[in-house]
Parts: C-alpha cells; structure tokens; sequence
C-alpha cells in the first residue's frame, strides 16, 4: 500500500541528495586546474513481482505483461568526464598543458607512504633545491625528477616533452630532461585523492607510460594550462532539475502519508 510508496520515495531523496553533492562540488571546483566533472548514475531496486509477464489466461494465451511494483532507487556509482577542459594562455615558463590523453606523474605521500599519483593539472614550480614540483598544497615532484639548474637563463618545453635549458655564459640550449605521461586503459577507474590527484586502483589498470606524443599519448604545451571542464550553465541545469526532483519526491511521500491517514480512519466507521 502506502508503505512502499514511503520507501521508494525517501530513495530517490537519498539518491538525488548524493547527486546534488556531486553536483555541488563540480561548481566549487570551476577554477580548479586540470579538475574533472563527474556524473551520478543511479539504477532502479528490486520489484514486487505480483504477477509473472508471461503467465496463461483463461484460453491458455500467455499474458503479454505482468504486474511488478518498483521499490526504488539508488546510486549505482559516480562517473568522471576526462573531456579536455578550457585553456588559459599564460604565458608563464612552468605552466604546462596537455593536449590529448595522458597525466603527469608525481611522488606524494598517500597513508603514510610514498606512492605515484597522477594529474592533470600543469600549474608547476621550482622549488630550492631545483626541481620541478606541482603547485599543489603538498609541492609533490615530478616524476621522473626534472632538475632545473641554478644558473639557468630560460626553461623550454618541447611539444614531445623534451626539457632545455639556457645557462649563463653560453647562447646555446642544452637537454636537462624528458618529461613523461601515464595513460590507462580505463582512467575513468583511477581514485581521486583531492589535491588535484588521481590514484591507479584495480579498476584502470597499470599505467602505462611514456614520452608525449607516443603511443597514444598526447603532446605538451609551454605557457598555457587545461582548467577545469566543468559546464556552468550545465550544472545549474542540473541543480535545477535535482531540486525540482527532490520537492516531486517529498510530494510522493506526503500523498503515500495521506493515503495511510484515510486507511487508519476507517475503523473509525
């Protein structure tokens, strides 16, 4: 009667209680470099099956539909978009973007261990001892390390990932390093960690890596940066059509709760 009314209802309150999370951290994150969008994708539960499709009739003829009874919604899981976010032309030495597919890879420490974690966001320094980190809260470096030295005059980053350097007394540029990229076979697996990190879980796979612009993966580029991917007008939307949800949803269950009031008053007559 009612009651199930109740329980499918305060389901899909959860369920879209946890997509408005989601998409409340989409918006916050609109500025935040190389950040990913995600999704929530929901499934419905089990149903009452009253009567089987399919059962016979009165001139043995199978019934072409049954009866079954929903009980619900839930969230099956959240799904991350990698769609290549807006660019930023900075201009500035250490701001670097990839165009296509790939993550950077830094050394970070993840429960107390050191671990490689992987990103998409290009905003880089130098740190005192040289080398190039991520501008995260943590300063993670990059892996493998690229050393910059002391007296250098310029950094060029070439589209394949290759690292140059100018020094003092000399007009000519020297190799320093090579950038490398990861990639999965299911990066949509990978486990954010916030601070702008992903780890590799069981779900995408080993990386695999390598130089940019090689299998599969894309190029580098100096002095601009990927932000985030994230759609204002899209999420607004979404926040629109979650509220409007939500408010139908606490409708089902205030007329489940009328309907349960009209039953208990008939033993009154």
């Amino acid at each position: 009667m009612g009651i199930t009314a109740l329980h499918a209802a305060a389901s899909g309150m959860r369920a879209l209680d946890e997509k408005l999370n989601v998409t409340a951290n989409n918006l916050a994150n609109i500025n935040t470099h190389g950040f990913k969008r995600s999704r929530v994708n929901f499934e419905d539960l089990l149903y009452q099956v009253k009567r089987e499709p399919g059962i016979r009739n009165g001139d043995d003829e199978p019934i072409p539909y049954g009866i079954l009874v929903g009980t619900g919604v839930k969230v099956s899981g959240t799904q991350l978009n990698f769609e290549q976010g807006t660019v930023d032309v900075t201009g500035q030495t250490y701001d670097w973007q990839i165009e296509g597919e790939g993550f950077y890879q830094v050394r970070t420490i993840v429960d107390g261990s050191l671990q490689t974690a992987y990103t998409r966001a290009g905003n880089f320094f130098r740190n005192s001892q040289g080398n190039v980190v991520l501008g995260n809260s943590d300063g993670p470096v990059l892996e493998p390390p690229i050393n910059v030295p002391d007296d250098s005059t310029g950094v060029t980053l070439g589209r394949n990932g290759e690292v140059s350097v100018t020094q003092q007394g000399s007009s000519t540029q020297s190799v320093i390093g090579q950038l490398e990229l990861a990639r999965f076979v299911n990066q949509e697996g990978l486990k954010q960690i916030g601070r702008n990190l992903y780890l590799e879980t069981d779900a995408s796979g080993p990386p695999v890596t390598g130089n940019p612009q090689q299998d599969g993966l894309g190029a580098v580029i100096q002095g601009s940066i990927e932000m985030s991917n994230v759609d204002p007008v899209r999420e607004l939307i979404d926040l629109i059509t979650t509220q409007r949800s939500f408010e139908m949803n606490s409708q089902s269950i205030q007329s489940a709760d009328q309907t349960l009031q009209v039953v208990s008053n008939l033993r009154r007559f």
